[in-house]
């Protein structure tokens, strides 16, 4: 199986669907041209049947980006499918992502209709398309609670009508990573042309369980992740880009080669937080303020031995720079004379002893000791 996973970024569509994260046009165009140098290989640039300001981003970031693929979104629908080709003319390379709900709460509930009808819109949206742009990928949304069997029949008829990319969306982000992992498995096993075709994953994650979905589908055969930066998204948001890439980074035996560069991921992450008006956590995986800082004396001293010890990623790699002391109540001699050297004040013996002292006594009335008030302390001894 080819060992080449494709990142299909969907921070300009599903990320701004968050309320009160909407960007004006030339912020898309600057997140897009970010997110071309940052090596992804599809941008899911917006919905253009959905408003006349997200058709003219979808057509002016054709226009401008490089290298990345340029994908639009539409419904089974002749018009949306029209907008989307048309928006697109500019790009380079061009991608239609039409599909439906496949489920049956979506069949019975929402579209009101039967299965063999569902699978009449598939072909015909996809058929449709076929000729309106590069590529057409295909979208069983809520694939996450279809019945397996009835989702290889759709699989299977919307790849013989020419769609050569298949997203399987958990669209409430309801699987565990096994129950993923199995249906990628059962349509790799039970759809007979599934050899024309790359499944992808996209997981949104209500129950915390998008990373990991995201990570199962990959290793049971889908070669195209769907995510976000900072895993924005739809309600609790969706898979991360900068988590799902290190993960693979992280685990050689998962065996797939990318193409992002994963110094830029801290630069990326605070320029979609501000232009995005969301905020990352400070203990967000990979990428948060505090995902290579260390405050308790034990890690401490173990970083200053070896950054090994307690850290699986250089933040170098991931350009964040240096692991970050910080000087808490919970922080030890190691730790303290750490950072009193790199102000200039050598600290042994009698002398460390005096300074750690001092230095618990103002840490238990301080959340965290800065460099200005360690100085202060310093000066004292």
């Amino acid at each position: 199986m080819n060992n080449r996973l494709y990142v299909f970024d969907t921070t300009l569509r599903d990320g701004e669907q968050v309320p009160g994260c909407k960007l004006g046009l030339e912020d898309k165009i600057e997140v897009a041209k970010e997110l071309d140098g940052l090596g992804v290989d599809i941008i899911e640039a917006g919905f253009p049947i959905s408003s006349p300001m997200d058709f003219k981003a979808v057509h002016e970031i054709s226009k401008t980006v490089i290298t990345s693929g340029i994908c639009a979104l539409s419904r089974a629908v002749e018009a949306d499918i029209d907008a989307a080709s048309e928006a697109l003319k500019p790009a380079r390379h061009s991608r239609i992502h039409t599909g439906i709900g496949t489920s049956d709460s979506h069949i019975f509930q929402k579209l009101k209709t039967t299965r063999e009808k569902v699978i009449e819109r598939a072909i015909s949206a996809v058929s449709y398309a076929r000729n309106k742009a590069a590529e057409v990928e295909f979208y069983a949304e809520d694939a996450g609670r279809t019945d397996n069997e009835f989702l290889a029949r759709v699989v299977e008829a919307v790849i013989s009508n020419g769609a050569t990319i298949i997203n399987i969306p958990d669209t409430t982000g309801y699987c565990l990573p096994e129950q993923y992992a199995a249906k990628i498995d059962y349509l790799r096993n039970n759809v007979s042309n599934i050899d024309q075709a790359i499944l992808s994953t996209h997981c949104h994650n209500d129950l915390g369980l998008a990373t990991a979905n995201s990570i199962s589908g990959v290793i049971a055969g889908a070669r195209q992740v769907e995510c976000t930066i900072n895993g924005i998204g739809e309600r609790a948001g969706n898979c991360s880009l900068e988590e799902v890439v290190m993960i693979i980074n992280q685990h050689e035996h998962i065996d797939l080669t990318h193409h992002i560069d994963t110094r830029q991921l801290t630069a990326i992450s605070q320029m979609v937080a501000h232009k995005m008006n969301m905020p990352v956590q400070k203990n967000k995986a990979i990428v948060g303020e505090n995902a290579f800082a260390h405050s308790s004396g034990i890690h401490q001293d173990g970083i200053l031995k070896n950054r090994e010890t307690y850290e699986i990623i250089n933040p170098e790699d991931v350009g964040a720079g240096d692991s970050k002391i910080i000087l808490t109540a919970r922080s030890g001699r190691a730790a303290l004379k750490h950072c009193a050297e790199k102000l200039g004040f050598i600290l042994n013996g009698a002398k460390l002893n005096k300074a750690y002292e001092l230095f618990v006594l103002e840490a238990d009335q301080e959340n965290l000791i800065t460099d200005t008030k360690l100085k202060s302390i310093l000066k004292t001894i």
